[in-house]
This record gives C-alpha cells, structure tokens and sequence, in this order.
C-alpha cells in the first residue's frame, strides 16, 4: 500500500469533515467521522478529481460501514486500473 496514497485520502476526509487528520484512523467510517451522505458525495468528486480517477458508480455506497480504508483502496485499484489501461495503449 502507497502511504501517501493514504496520507492523501486521509488530508482530503479531514478537509471535508473539517476535523484534524490525526484522528482518521483506517476503520474510521465515514458516519463516525461526521460525514453525512451527501457530503460523502462531495468527498467522493474531490477523490476523483485530485487523483485524476473515475470510481464505479458509487451508489451502492454505505456511509455507515464504509471505511477510511476503503476509500484508500478504491482510489489504489482505480488508479491500477488506470496505469493498466495507459500500459494498454
């Protein structure tokens, strides 16, 4: 696992819930950390737009259980993909 891919996430999540980085932990969910669903949208497009990825579609998403973790996973395995596909051409 890229530890600034994570950093990264992590600064973006606090940005966003307006908390202090420090306190993201991985199984911080998103609720716990007082991000409610529409902010999580939001927090989505800024993921995207930073890393330059485009996630699945995203609503099957579950505030409640989603964790900082996997948001750094999903942005790991969309820029994979995308290295992969750039490898392709």
């Amino acid at each position: 696992m890229n530890e600034s891919i994570q950093q990264q996430v992590f600064e973006i999540i606090a940005k966003q819930a307006k908390i202090d980085v420090a306190v993201i932990t991985p199984e911080s969910t998103l609720k716990d950390l007082g991000i409610e669903s529409l902010d999580a949208i939001e927090l989505i497009f800024d993921i995207e737009e930073h890393f330059d990825i485009t996630f699945p579609d995203q609503q099957g998403a579950n505030f409640d259980k989603d964790t900082a973790q996997s948001l750094v996973d999903a942005v790991q395995t969309a820029l994979d993909s995308k290295a992969a596909d750039e490898g392709s051409k």
